[in-house]
């Protein structure tokens, strides 16, 4: 089955996985997945990350995410992914209109002309874009 929106798929894999309370989580790979990726480790969302390279059949590979769990609680530390740019509606705000997820706690991922960054770092390059989710 073709997968007609991969960054709503790979935020779905990540909620069910953590809904479902597994350490880590199988996503098929690709360049904008691992900048995504990227930035959630660097962000401290998840624990650790690995990209798994298959010569087979020409595909990217694939992503293995550990999640990360609050130690005391069992809660995940990611509370909410929400998808926003969507193939059916494209969200895109200048660089003086970034959005601030729950007041700069939270995370927006925006694809921007100099690559996929946080809303943090947009701004601190004065560029905008699409704006592809929300995470707090």
């Amino acid at each position: 089955m073709a997968v007609t929106d991969p960054v709503a798929d790979y935020l779905t894999r990540i909620r069910n996985a953590q809904i479902a309370g597994h350490r880590v989580v199988s996503i098929p790979a690709s360049n904008l997945k691992k900048r995504i990726t990227e930035i959630l480790y660097d962000q401290g969302y998840i624990l650790k990350y690995k990209f798994d390279q298959e010569e087979a059949k020409g595909t990217q590979g694939t992503i293995k995410i550990a999640l990360k769990y609050d130690k005391s609680t069992r809660q995940p530390v990611i509370r909410e992914l929400k998808r926003v740019s969507k193939p059916g509606l494209r969200t895109y705000v200048k660089h003086d209109n970034l959005p601030r997820v729950i007041n700069g706690l939270g995370i927006a991922i925006i694809s921007t002309s100099k690559g996929v960054m946080t809303d943090k770092q947009a701004r601190k390059e004065s560029v905008g874009g699409e704006v592809l989710c929300y995470i707090s």
